[in-house]
């Protein structure tokens, strides 16, 4: 029995059941953005406190439900602007999530989405129905509404992927930077810690990380040597294959 069939379309038969073909269309859809940042050399992540049922009051991912007549990338922009204030964020979809009980109110299937961004350049601010903002470090969440929890860890395991093929990290550091601060951000995303020598040895290898000459000015401590990210040298060592393989 096809579906298209207009004569045919209010089920469809399978091997051992009928299902209403309305069944079908009886689901919502969802967004939930997870915004990482790197602060105090752990990766954070943004959440809101909740200030509707259910879940009232947990900690979880600002998200909400697609409008019937918008696409999933619109959305997950609008639902973060929506619940924190935020605009002009760059994301990535990472996957569906669809366990059948996975919200009380009924079969929801959410899409997460992530984005790396400096955390110093934005100011969440809750609207909406969101009651706080806060900035949560990844290894010591409180516990999150409904599956946030693993939306959170598939898109952290997903960030980390990405890290050590694309230059993402260059949107987080300063324009001028330190080989320690670029040290921190790849630490904090890759939940480790790196022996400062062999680091900086592996980094010399790369033409596209490119000495400034220049020294870091107003520290309290001794002024480290200044980098500056090199594109076209990168674009170069993608095509050949290259991933930072600490």
């Amino acid at each position: 029995m096809a579906a298209h069939d207009p004569d045919k379309r209010k089920s469809l038969t399978y091997d051992i059941y009928t299902v209403p073909i309305d069944t079908f269309f009886q689901s919502a859809f969802s967004i939930d953005c997870v915004v990482f940042g790197v602060s105090n050399k752990q990766l954070q992540v943004l959440l809101i406190q909740r200030g509707a049922a259910p879940y009232k009051n947990y900690w979880a991912l600002p998200g909400d439900l697609v409008f019937p007549e918008e696409d999933l990338d619109t959305s997950a922009i609008r639902v973060l602007k929506d619940l924190t204030s935020l605009s002009k964020i760059h994301f990535k979809q990472v996957k569906a999530f669809g366990e059948v009980n996975r919200h009380p109110l009924g079969r929801v299937i959410t899409i997460g989405y992530y984005a790396f961004v400096k955390i110093e350049d934005y100011t969440p601010k809750a609207s909406f129905w969101a009651k706080k903002t806060k900035w949560h470090p990844v290894n010591s969440l409180p516990k999150l509404a409904f599956d946030h929890r693993a939306i959170v860890d598939a898109c952290h395991e997903r960030l980390q992927e990405d890290i050590i093929q694309y230059p993402i990290w260059k949107d987080v550091l300063p324009n001028k930077f330190t080989l320690t601060q670029l040290q921190e951000v790849f630490e904090g995303v890759l939940n480790t810690t790196f022996d400062k020598g062999n680091f900086r040895k592996k980094l010399s290898t790369y033409r596209f990380l490119k000495a400034l000459n220049e020294m870091q000015t107003g520290v309290s401590h001794r002024p480290a040597e200044l980098y500056t990210f090199n594109e076209k040298e990168f674009e170069k060592a993608r095509q050949k294959g290259h991933r930072f393989d600490f």
